[in-house]
Parts: C-alpha cells; structure tokens; sequence
C-alpha cells in the first residue's frame, strides 16, 4: 500500500517538474498534426465530392440506369448503395433524397430503406469521430459560422437526446447539418447513432416507397407520395423554426437567471 502511494506522489512529482518547454513542444505537435489531418480530410472530401459525388447524383437521377448498375454487381451494388450513402452523409453538398430514391427503385421500399439506414449510420459515424477529433475546426469546414452559432440551443438544452431525435425526426429539417454539430454536443456516438438511425426512418421510408411505385410504374401512387412528402416536410420546417426559437428562448433566460 505504501509502496503504491509512494509511486503515485512520485509520478505526480515528476509531472509537476515536467519542462514548460517541452509540454510547449508537445501542444504544437498535436496541433500541427490536428491540422495536416485536417487539411487531408478536407482534400480528401473535395477530390470525393467532385470525382464521384456529381457522378453518382447523375446516376442516381435516372433510376432505371441506376437498378440496372446496381443489379449487374450483384451483392456488390448492395454494398456500393450503402457506400454511396456514406458518402452523401459525409459530403454534406450531396442531395440524399435522389439516393433514396434510387435505392427504392433499384432494391424496393423496405431493402432500399435498410442499406440507406446503414449508409448514413456509417456516414455518421464518420463524421462523429472527426469532430471529436479535430474540434470546431472540422464544421467550419462544411458549415458556415452563422449556422453553427444557429444550433448553440441544442448544445444547451436540457432535453438534449429528445431534442435531437425531434430535429431528425421531422421531415424537411437540415439533418446534414445536426449530424456535423452533434459532434460538438457532449452525447455519446452509440447514443447519436441510435437516435438519428431510428429518426431517420420516416423521411427515408417516404422516399424508398416513392422510388418502388416509380419502379413498378405507379406514377399516380408515386406522385401522392411525393406530393404528401412536400407537404410533410413544409409543415416539419415550420414546427422546426417553432421549436428553435423556443429552445433559444428558453437557453437566453436561463443565462439571464443564472448571471
């Protein structure tokens, strides 16, 4: 035992006597290697966004070309689905309702929702990590200073897990964007993952079943569904801009409380 307390209060010594120059030494190194990945991570995602997100939006908009594709790879078009919506996830810039669409085409309501379901977990995981990584500096990147100041209310709010999972719950919300700020929350990833994943499911499903009555020639039944989700997503925008302001609300006064 004393043997023990000896080596903690030597260990806590030796920190206490560890060279200002050398943690000065150690804080620039992490930094300078915070920023190389950084500015790799953004090459990376503008090399991506340019050499294969415009390409894949232009296959995914004609959807009998896309199931062809996707049906000539076998399990392999499965797999590329699901990459395909990692990377709409993570490239923020790429529209994911014409993904959802095609995968709705290609593989039905149900399959097309469970590989999109699958791609934009893995997206956001993607996107989880880097931010709790590389900070602030990794949104700035994407979205600008103005939008994230927008959001500082879900950070604050008290009902943080049930505010997120409204947010991706309603359709027509920016989901992109709360995807790169959860990241900045203190939630936890599996916690973020099981929100969003089951969040997600209405705006997706809508878009998968819009798809399938494309495929299977049901343009009437096709264009209620897109209509109805048009109108879905109008009223979800409304009640997200409801909601906002009263989180905003609610955050002002309990600063105002608590100076």
């Amino acid at each position: 035992m004393l043997a023990e307390e000896k080596k903690e209060s030597g260990g806590r010594l030796e920190e206490s006597r560890r060279d200002p120059q050398d943690e000065r030494k150690y804080l620039i190194r992490r930094r300078v290697v915070s920023i190389v990945s950084f500015l790799i991570l953004i090459g990376f995602f503008a090399v991506v966004a340019v050499y294969v997100g415009k390409p894949m939006i232009n296959l995914a908009k004609d959807p009998e070309t896309f199931r062809l594709w996707v049906n000539s790879h076998g399990f392999g078009g499965k797999l590329a689905m699901v990459g395909m919506m990692a990377l709409q996830v993570v490239v923020a810039v790429i529209p994911g309702e014409a993904l959802e669409i095609g995968a709705g085409y290609a593989f039905g309501a149900w399959e097309g929702l469970l590989l999109c379901l699958i791609g934009a977990a893995i997206g956001s995981a993607i996107i989880f990590f880097f931010v709790k990584l590389l900070g602030i500096k990794m949104v700035e990147a994407f979205i600008s200073r103005e939008k994230i100041n927008s959001l500082k209310f879900i950070k604050s709010s008290r009902r943080l897990n049930l505010l997120m999972f409204i947010l991706f719950f309603i359709p027509g919300t920016p989901k992109d964007l709360f995807t790169y700020f959860a990241g900045l929350t203190p939630m936890k990833l599996h916690t973020f993952l099981l929100i969003s994943t089951i969040a997600r499911i209405p705006s997706v499903i809508t878009s998968t079943i819009g798809g399938h009555a494309l495929g299977t020639q049901q343009y009437v039944f096709a264009a209620v569904v897109f209509a109805i989700t048009i109108i879905i997503s109008l009223i979800g925008i409304l009640i997200y801009r409801r909601i906002s302001k009263q989180e905003k609300e609610e955050s002002q006064n309990d600063t105002i409380s608590q100076g």
